[in-house]
């Protein structure tokens, strides 16, 4: 375990709002390891959405029907089954810690899929999670249509939700993402972290930048 200090002049946030893919999970996307497992990919969607030819529900749509393909009446239990050996970030633990031990607040917003939210939010002890899920019939059974709750290229709006669902002020938060996906966030926080970025665009929004693939890190920032 690892011992966490803040300096007494630190101003820490009230509220910490993390992606989850690639920094509380140690994967690319939780959509993708889906999708490997059951030997398929969403190139083709991926690239529609990205030039505004279809909408996050559409796109959430194509990935459940790629996976009802290979297994027809698949679950949601089965789909959080296939998720259940992500592991997750290295210093996880111990930046969660450090957080509630100065009385900050935590909060998942995520495009990526709530079964897998939900348990890592319980792992943490965060506080409060907002991702994307499935409408399942009375068996569990994937009906198709998803469930949409952050909108991957406006996940500013899910900081808005959790702060207000916690109570925070817009001045006290602070948000962790990894990738271009997560400036919006940063946008509706008062600082931003990019934690081992995956592309320049999110290092150079940041106000802050995290490298070593250790999320405790991020305390020093906060």
């Amino acid at each position: 375990m690892v011992l966490i200090t803040f300096p007494q002049s630190a101003a820490v946030a009230k509220l910490v709002v993390f992606d989850m893919d690639g920094v509380l999970a140690d994967i690319e996307s939780s959509w993708v390891h889906v999708h490997k497992h059951f030997g398929v990919n969403n190139d083709h969607s991926l690239r529609a959405y990205l030039r505004g030819e279809i909408t996050d529900l559409e796109f959430i749509r194509r990935d459940i029907q790629l996976w009802r393909e290979k297994e027809p009446g698949i679950t949601e239990r089965r789909i959080s089954e296939i998720l259940a050996d992500v592991p997750l970030m290295p210093g996880a633990k111990d930046a969660l810690r450090g957080l509630r031990r100065a009385g900050c607040k935590t909060a998942i917003v995520s495009a990526g899929i709530e079964v897998l939210a939900k348990r890592i939010a319980k792992e943490l002890e965060i506080d409060l999670y907002l991702a994307n899920g499935f409408v399942t019939d009375r068996s569990g059974k994937l009906s198709g249509e998803g469930i949409l709750k952050v909108r991957l290229m406006d996940k500013g709006d899910g900081v808005e939700m959790a702060a207000k669902a916690l109570g925070v002020e817009r001045g006290r938060i602070v948000s962790v993402g990894n990738s271009r996906y997560d400036v919006s966030m940063f946008r509706r926080s008062s600082k931003g972290i990019a934690f081992c970025p995956s592309d320049d665009i999110v290092r150079e929004e940041a106000d802050a930048v995290v490298d070593e693939k250790n999320l405790a890190k991020i305390l020093e920032h906060i």
